[in-house]
């Protein structure tokens, strides 16, 4: 299982990427959690300009197995989706680190980045 050393992780499997030195913070779900999900067949993402609370569903996935939960993991404005997903899935279910990205969410809590896991804090609670 891929989990890349410079993101951080929610016990929720979305992993979140602060961009450069910017309040914007990018979002994403695990290979854990794609993995468990199986081929994603329906995404529904938040709509741009849109505020999201952390902690709160903001958007869907739908596979074949199951349907779940898209989580904030900041508060912010979403400030970009991964269009291209509507008409291609298949990049969430094999790249999901690159173009298989969720969305861009421009925060003033940072701070809350602080909650999330590094690496082997993530690899501790999925046992990979």
């Amino acid at each position: 299982m891929n989990v890349p050393d410079d993101l951080r992780y929610s016990a929720e499997h979305e992993w979140a990427l602060r961009l450069d030195d910017t309040s914007r913070v990018r979002i994403g779900i695990t290979d854990y959690a794609q993995d468990a999900l199986g081929d994603v067949v329906y995404v529904d993402l938040p709509d741009v300009g849109g505020n999201v609370n952390a902690g709160d569903a903001m958007g869907e996935l739908e596979s074949t197995k199951s349907v779940s939960e898209i989580y904030a993991p900041v508060t912010g404005t979403v400030a970009a989706v991964n269009e291209a997903l509507a008409d291609n899935r298949r990049r969430l279910n094999e790249d999901r680190y690159g173009e298989g990205l969720l969305c861009e969410i421009d925060t003033t809590g940072l701070g809350q980045l602080d909650a999330f896991l590094y690496t082997a804090g993530y690899c501790a609670i999925t046992e990979v």
